[in-house]
């Protein structure tokens, strides 16, 4: 039997998508510039910029007070804009298409 029909996952969430999805729209909202807004660039763009900022897992009413504390630190939110910047260069240096 498989783990996933043992236990409920449903509820849990990565708090750092949230954040990188509002960065990410402020960010392209914002770019002057020739760049690629089809669905894979600006997938490929928000994959990138998830894979470099720490993840912020909750299940629980005490991961989500853990993870409100985590998404309230400057350094954190700075981790989050520069991972945007450097995949939205990213991805318009190298598009996933032709």
């Amino acid at each position: 039997m498989a783990l996933t029909d043992q236990y409920n996952f449903e509820l849990l969430q990565n708090q750092a998508e949230p954040l990188v999805f509002d960065e990410l729209e402020r960010q392209l909202a914002a770019f002057e510039g020739d760049l690629c807004r089809c669905n894979d660039c600006v997938v490929d763009m928000a994959t990138l910029a998830l894979n470099r900022v720490k993840p912020l897992y909750r299940f629980s009413l005490l991961g989500t007070l853990y993870a409100a504390q985590a998404m309230a630190d400057e350094a954190y939110a700075a981790s989050v804009r520069e991972a945007v910047t450097a995949a939205i260069e990213k991805i318009q240096a190298n598009p996933s298409h032709d």
